[in-house]
């Protein structure tokens, strides 16, 4: 079952204080991306943290799942109404995940042949 669109903006709008937030379509379900950072997923209507050490401590007990068959273990965000706790949980993943790697230029068609 695909992610519905109108969950996935619900997502973006509960976590819009933790910096620019936003949710970007891929292979059917959308990344959800801080400040440049891809910081987790939606997938089947259901919010995917990537897994932190500040994370896991402001999240005592939530419960981790798979976003996908053969993904790493997420934090499984069951309650997005505390807006605080999920600003903070969303900044704490920010903190502690690694800045993404540069893109490689895109190679024009002469330099292909």
């Amino acid at each position: 079952m695909a992610t519905k669109p109108e969950y996935a903006a619900y997502v973006c709008d509960q976590l819009r204080g933790a910096g620019e937030v936003a949710a970007r379509k891929m292979f059917g379900e959308y990344g959800l991306y801080c400040d440049g950072k891809v910081i987790g997923l939606i997938c089947d209507n259901q919010l995917f943290i990537k897994r932190t050490e500040a994370g896991a401590a402001l999240m005592p007990g939530c419960p981790e799942g798979e976003p996908y068959k053969g993904a790493k273990p997420c934090l499984l965000i069951e309650d997005l109404e505390d807006r605080g706790l999920m600003e903070r949980l969303v900044r704490a993943t920010w903190e502690e995940l690694p800045p993404p790697k540069p893109k490689k230029p895109k190679r024009g068609k002469a330099e292909k042949q």
